[in-house]
């Protein structure tokens, strides 16, 4: 057992009195713990944590590599680290701090690397120690490792939305790899899709060749933004690597030609896969459901729940199925899906499936029993859901079930309050790529500087397939 060597007291005849008492010792920012007097007392603690059967407590075992990286005593901490069977990112960031801060750079950085190879994402501190020790590694070796570190803080400022500072961090760079630029493409996804979109191009001029990562984010932003052009490329580019297959590019794949508008090359990538998962059959029936097609996407669904049980449907396979089913006003088929969630899936119905369900009843004017549904809504009702019935309350010119909603939605007053402040919905947005340029609108805008022309073709347009615009409900 490690530690042995410290097992020189006697067992306390109960491990309960005293471990509290032990957390307390180790965790307790003291200089004395940094002194020899300090570290004679953290020993004790250590035979104290072995004897009382401490030693499989997660709490005791973060303070014990807290109080050893402390101490500088980093061979005990590493120890500690290495034997705890549930690290978190405290225990990581304990460790990588003892390293940096008693000198042991090129530890401080393997581990933070191999913090990052299993999944921890760092935070500031993290950061702080891991920069701090690249100072002490000298500029070559800085050289060496700023991609991996340089990665990292893109990601966390894109995290915190700040993609100032990470576009910073990313021109400030001199070798820029896949990784770094992985990094700043997503970020500015979750920044602007149409960002991401133009540093993906500036990769393709001047960077190093996109790999499976870079595909499926850049996939991802095609589909917000309608590119249907560069989502082609992608498929080809993605063809002359051998990745055209890859379950996870095959589904970004089929989610982007179906939301630029192409089903028919949506279910050519889907049928050409040798393998499907759940991802990919959700999102070819998610697919088939967004262009309506209803039918098509019940008997894919069918097909799935038949498929040798390799696959199985998920909370994501029912709101795509019943959203097909809202589309289309099958409320029986709706219902019967919703009640076979439980009884054939053992899925647990949430908020959005609710939300499905109110929808299909609701259109189809079944307002009670949208109603006894709503009630039924697992946590807080939804004031969106509450409204869409509102909404066809007042189509139908149903008053009991209105009133009854009215009774419920007491914060629609102080969200009117918030409206007259400035506050409202965003409004519904759409880019166009014309000539390798992605166009931004959104709804009633008339900043486009050809917004004046536009809106009268479309006008024309409509009066010439007899559309009449209702705004009786707005």
């Amino acid at each position: 057992m490690a530690f042995s060597h410290y097992l020189t007291y006697s067992a306390y005849p109960s491990a309960e009195p005293i471990a509290n008492s032990v957390r307390e010792l180790f965790a307790t920012d003291i200089p004395a713990q940094r002194n020899v007097w300090g570290l004679v007392n953290g020993k004790i603690g250590h035979c104290l944590v072995f004897k009382a059967g401490l030693d499989g407590d997660e709490h005791v075992n973060h303070s014990l590599t807290t109080m050893d990286a402390r101490c500088g005593e980093m061979g005990f901490a590493r120890k500690v680290f290495d034997e705890m069977g549930d690290r978190d990112l405290v225990s990581w960031n304990s460790m990588i701090s003892g390293y940096s801060k008693m000198g042991f750079a090129k530890e401080a950085i393997g581990l933070f690397m191999e913090m990052r190879e299993e999944g921890f994402e760092p935070d500031e501190m993290t950061l702080v120690n891991v920069l701090g020790a690249c100072g002490d590694l000298g500029l070559g070796r800085w050289m060496e490792v700023n991609s991996y570190v340089g990665s990292a803080l893109i990601d966390m400022y894109g995290k915190c939305g700040d993609l100032i500072s990470a576009r910073m961090v990313f021109d400030s760079m001199p070798n820029k790899d896949v990784v770094t630029w992985n990094a700043i493409i997503t970020c500015g996804i979750n920044g602007a899709s149409n960002e991401a979109i133009v540093l993906f191009n500036g990769m393709r001029e001047t960077g190093p060749n996109p790999d499976k990562v870079t595909m499926i984010e850049v996939l991802s932003a095609c589909s917000t933004i309608g590119a249907l052009d560069l989502g082609k490329w992608v498929e080809t580019h993605a063809s002359e690597r051998g990745l055209q297959h890859d379950v996870y590019v095959a589904s970004e794949l089929i989610d982007m030609y179906a939301k630029c508008g192409s089903l028919d090359d949506a279910l050519r990538v889907f049928e050409s896969m040798p393998h499907e998962n759940e991802v990919s059959w959700n999102a070819m029936i998610s697919a088939l459901a967004f262009h309506g097609q209803a039918l098509e996407a019940l008997s894919l669904f069918r097909r799935m729940s038949k498929d040798n049980g390799t696959v199985h449907p998920n909370d994501i396979t029912f709101i795509g199925v019943l959203s097909a089913c809202v589309h289309a006003g099958l409320v029986d088929e709706g219902r019967q899906l919703f009640e076979s969630m439980k009884l054939s899936f053992e899925l647990v119905p949430k908020v959005k499936h609710y939300s499905c369900m109110v929808d299909l009843c609701a259109r189809a004017g079944r307002l009670s029993e949208a109603w006894d549904l709503i009630k039924k809504m697992p946590g807080k009702r939804d004031e969106i859901v509450l409204g869409s019935l509102l909404g066809a309350c007042q189509r139908r010119r149903n008053a009991d079930v209105g009133e009854r909603i009215y009774a419920n939605m007491r914060r629609w007053d102080d969200s009117a309050k918030m409206r007259q402040c400035g506050v409202s919905k965003t409004p519904g947005c759409r880019w166009i790529d014309v000539g390798a340029r992605a166009h931004e609108f959104h709804a009633g805008d008339s900043l486009h500087h050809h917004s004046e022309n536009i809106y009268q073709l479309l006008n024309e347009e409509m009066k010439r397939e007899g559309h009449i615009p209702n705004i009786g409900c707005i």
